[in-house]
């Protein structure tokens, strides 16, 4: 879980309270914790944290390539196939997406989105009006298409329908068939190629290994078309970064080693991910782990698997390597495996992928539809952080605390703030959730996680000016929040510049440039973070809310410190 929420969120959140506290005589207050399945809380402190100097008022750019798409002119004669409903933030989001200081990913996160927007209204277009099934395809391949649990094969490649979510995993069967320490083979999770002409797919994660020497190598990389190779991770490692091989990665270590040193392969920027493998050319003295994973004649079974930072190897049943999420490379764009090399291949499984569900196995679909919302202002709005592929998470909290009787009554709103997908057949099922259930609130970017500030900003548009609340509370998919225990200590509490929830105050940014959880100087000048509220779970009232919606819509506050 990302721990910074985004600096435009924090920045609000410290002017509100220095302010709150700089001009208001002291009062008390009936902080208590937000009961949302998390550790212990921490009331706020009154000490105002550090903020940036003020900068000149961000500009709007005058175009943004795939933002007309998104966004057509009211005399477009295309309408869209979706429900307005499932947009209701959307169409406040152009101003935010057309500021000069958007966050880094913002253009390809639009451009992206565009391509997939348009795949997704010809699908419906051509279903809705019975020309052919989604996607050109018939009734056959529509079901072939469709988010299965597993797929596997005995071929070089697999291909993944729907990417992958965390659990998600791969399993490879087979026997290195060089000779004297020859074999050398590689395992690929390949990214989504986008419909608009893309030369090559990302690399997500390429896994070389290589054995002779001393025993085997195993080195791991990604790769865009943008960037190029970033820097290549090596079990057993060698050089100066002696101390990255004890990181760890979901509490796993990144090298399963025993001997040898640490270290990490030199940055090999390449026009195309099919260039020279590094692994090649590498020399190690030490042993994997103990007893080798990797016998060239011998059958091995080596899985890898995506955990809540990283990708897993297992091999034999033993942990063996670890290598975390890169920014913008995330499992939920994988589409395919790839196999290669000096290898037998016995067989290839792909288990634990995303399933939409089957509505004909639904039992009464009206008791997990969203409610009416009451014309009067309701007390809470609940935004749930949601991947588009994570159907079953979904499923489950819809089942779950979104059944307690304040949801279902009206008082409480829950709604899922979800970005499109790369792939089109997730697109299309999420549109099909979002029509079925009506707690789906569609994002115009492709969903990465370092976008995820947008969906903080857009849930306090929607908490106040769409869906107006009295406290707006913003959670993940992977949280149980306990409502009746949240809306008992809200009762009981104050109004007004409430922020309730986890929170840090002393934490550092991330440095490096390789990791999902990056933060440049630009971002964030300072050593130390202010005081900020951990994402599975926190409430702010409607104030604060209201004052970031303002703040961005009126561009006095930053999107981030990033120009």
């Amino acid at each position: 879980m990302k721990k910074w929420t985004g600096g435009s969120v924090i920045l609000a959140l410290a002017l509100l309270l220095f302010l709150r506290y700089a001009l208001l005589p002291s009062s008390s207050s009936a902080a208590t914790a937000a009961a949302a399945a998390s550790p212990r809380r921490q009331p706020r402190r009154s000490r105002p944290p550090p903020h940036p100097s003020l900068s000149p008022k961000p500009h709007l750019l005058l175009s943004l390539p795939g933002l007309d798409v998104l966004f057509p002119s009211p005399n477009s004669t295309r309408s869209p196939q979706l429900d307005p409903s499932s947009k209701l933030a959307w169409a406040h989001m152009r101003p935010l997406l057309l500021r000069s200081d958007a966050l880094p990913a913002t253009a390809d996160g639009v451009r992206e989105a565009a391509a997939a927007w348009t795949e997704l209204l010809a699908a419906l277009d051509a279903e809705i009006g019975g020309k052919a099934a989604p996607f050109g395809g018939s009734n056959a391949e529509l079901e072939k298409k469709s988010c299965p649990f597993a797929v596997n094969g005995s071929g070089s490649s697999l291909d993944i329908p729907c990417g992958f979510v965390q659990d998600s995993a791969v399993t490879v069967v087979g026997i290195p068939t060089g000779r004297n320490g020859s074999s050398r083979f590689g395992i690929e999770l390949v990214g989504s190629r986008l419909p608009d002409g893309e030369a090559e797919p990302p690399m997500v994660l390429r896994c070389n290994v290589s054995l002779g020497g001393d025993g085997p190598l195993v080195a791991q990389n990604s790769w865009t078309v943008e960037g190029g190779w970033g820097e290549w991770e090596q079990c057993p490692a060698i050089g100066s970064a002696a101390a990255n091989s004890s990181l760890k990665v979901d509490e796993l270590v990144r090298c399963n080693e025993q001997l040898g040193e640490s270290g990490v392969l030199e940055n090999l920027n390449g026009s195309r991910p099919d260039g020279e493998k590094p692994a090649e050319k590498l020399k190690h003295s030490s042993h994997l782990s103990v007893g080798s994973p990797f016998v060239e004649g011998h059958p091995f079974t080596a899985t890898l698997w995506a955990g809540l930072e990283g990708f897993h190897l297992t091999v034999n049943g033993r942990h063996e390597t670890s290598f975390a999420y890169r920014e913008r490379l995330e499992p939920w764009s994988v589409s395919e495996v790839r196999i290669s090399g000096d290898l037998q291949l016995l067989s290839s499984l792909a288990n634990g992928l995303p399933v939409s569900v089957d509505l004909d196995l639904i039992g009464d679909v009206k008791v997990l539809q969203a409610p009416p919302v009451p014309k009067r202002r309701i007390f809470m709005l609940v935004g749930v952080s949601s991947a588009a592929n994570n159907f079953e998470r979904r499923m489950a909290l819809r089942r779950s605390w979104m059944q307690y009787e304040a949801v279902r009554s009206g008082n409480v709103a829950v709604r899922f703030l979800t970005g499109l997908h790369k792939n089109k057949q997730v697109n299309l099922e999420l549109w099909r959730e979002a029509q079925t259930y009506g707690d789906i609130q569609l994002m115009p970017f492709v969903d990465y996680y370092s976008l995820i500030t947008l969906k903080t900003i857009a849930l306090c548009i929607l908490g106040t000016k769409i869906l107006p609340a009295k406290y707006i509370m913003k959670t993940d998919d992977d949280a149980f929040v306990r409502i009746n225990e949240i809306l008992s200590s809200l009762n009981k509490s104050v109004s007004n510049g409430l922020l309730y929830g986890l929170i840090s105050f002393e934490s550092s940014p991330h440095r490096d440039k390789d990791s999902k959880w990056f933060i440049s100087q630009e971002e964030w000048p300072h050593d130390k973070y202010p005081p900020w509220a951990h994402g599975p779970g926190y409430i702010i009232s409607r104030d604060i809310a209201k004052f970031i919606a303002r703040g961005h819509q009126e561009r006095n506050l930053q999107v981030s410190y990033s120009n």
